[in-house]
């Protein structure tokens, strides 16, 4: 090997890991950690501690705990039907989680457990007219794929899309009254702006954003 190309390969071996361990942005899918589905405090406890927070931390949420927090969100837990931790009507499965966090927004592929880059940039300060949303770690926005939902009417959609997205979001809850995370469930979006930064088609409409955190002690 010349030594030309030999000095090439630490520049090599850079893109790789950063490719591979999320910092690195530019069009790829993120491969989560295998979620742990046998750890947490009993359900009665979690129902007990479960409460809405609107301080948060700056920390940034381990890669472990992001993995279980998608995972208890909408995760497949039934890999042979490939139906997922929260019901939705028909089995429409018509919600979709994305992730906004400090590098990027992320779409959840639940059959995959990963994420999909959707934009590499910082977007949290769009997600909710709240002045916590932009610190915060992570936002997850619910979005509806509106010719999917299940209903004949347009209020029978917009019925069902809601309880599909309270279910998603209660699970989230309970996670995170588990693992001693701050969360908050929002309604109170710019939704044209939000959609547009995400480039969301007419069909698709934003119904919750979720935001995730250490509190701010």
């Amino acid at each position: 090997m010349n030594r030309k190309f030999n000095s090439y390969i630490p520049v090599m071996v850079l893109f790789f890991l950063l490719s591979q361990n999320g910092s690195f942005s530019a069009g790829k899918e993120i491969k989560l950690l295998k979620p742990d589905r046998t750890g947490g405090i009993p359900v009665m406890a979690a129902l007990n501690k479960r409460e809405s927070s609107r301080s948060f931390s700056a920390k940034k949420i381990p890669d472990q705990v992001l993995s279980n927090i998608l995972w208890a969100a909408y995760g497949v837990n039934r890999p042979g039907s490939g139906k997922r931790t929260a019901p939705s009507a028909m089995n429409k499965q018509e919600i979709d989680v994305f992730a906004a966090l400090d590098n990027g927004l992320y779409k959840y592929n639940a059959d995959r457990h990963s994420l999909e880059l959707v934009a590499a940039k910082d977007l949290r300060s769009l997600t909710g007219l709240q002045d916590f949303v932009k610190d915060a770690p992570l936002t997850m926005i619910y979005v509806a794929d509106m010719s999917s939902v299940a209903g004949e009417t347009r209020d029978d959609k917009l019925l069902m899309a809601g309880a599909d997205t309270g279910f998603i979001g209660e699970n989230v809850y309970l996670y995170c009254a588990s693992e001693g995370l701050a969360v908050v469930i929002r309604g109170y979006i710019d939704k044209g702006a939000l959609g547009k930064a995400m480039n969301l088609k007419e069909h698709q409409m934003i119904i919750l954003a979720q935001t995730v955190g250490y509190p701010d002690k």
